[in-house]
């Protein structure tokens, strides 16, 4: 955790990096690890061309995600039966709960800063690999 006072201001530059449970290698941003945060963290994620994530969820959690640069599929629901295309501009919510899976099908790398309601972005995460077998991409 950051040596400054969770209520000062802070500055930090994208650097090292952490893996997810999710599959994806995250550089490591605002988070109550690196700066002592109550409610959110934010970092930013690069999904390698054919870079697929794991089904998962975040249990109590909302997440915000803006598409800087490519473009990703992103199934989501129950079953992970719905499809969602997304490309550089785009914002994307998903609500606490919501099983997703993220995949870039491009040929180029997809950057995006993701937002979540949790200080400790790992902390919520429930991998479902039950629903991994249902996209074949």
């Amino acid at each position: 955790m950051s040596d400054q006072m969770p209520d000062s201001c802070q500055k930090l530059r994208l650097g090292e990096t952490y893996s997810g449970k999710q599959g994806f290698d995250y550089f490591q941003g605002i988070a109550r690890e690196t700066t002592g945060a109550q409610a959110i963290c934010m970092h930013m994620l690069r999904i390698p061309p054919g870079g697929r994530a794991r089904a998962h969820l975040h249990a109590d959690h909302e997440t915000a995600i803006y598409v800087i640069e490519g473009s990703a599929v992103m199934y989501w629901g129950p079953a992970l039966e719905h499809r969602m295309e997304t490309q550089a501009g785009d914002l994307v919510y998903i609500p606490a709960g919501v099983p997703h899976l993220p995949i870039n099908t491009g040929t180029t790398e997809a950057v995006a800063i993701l937002a979540r309601t949790d200080p400790h972005e790992q902390e919520s995460v429930v991998l479902l690999p039950e629903l991994d077998a249902l996209v074949p991409e």
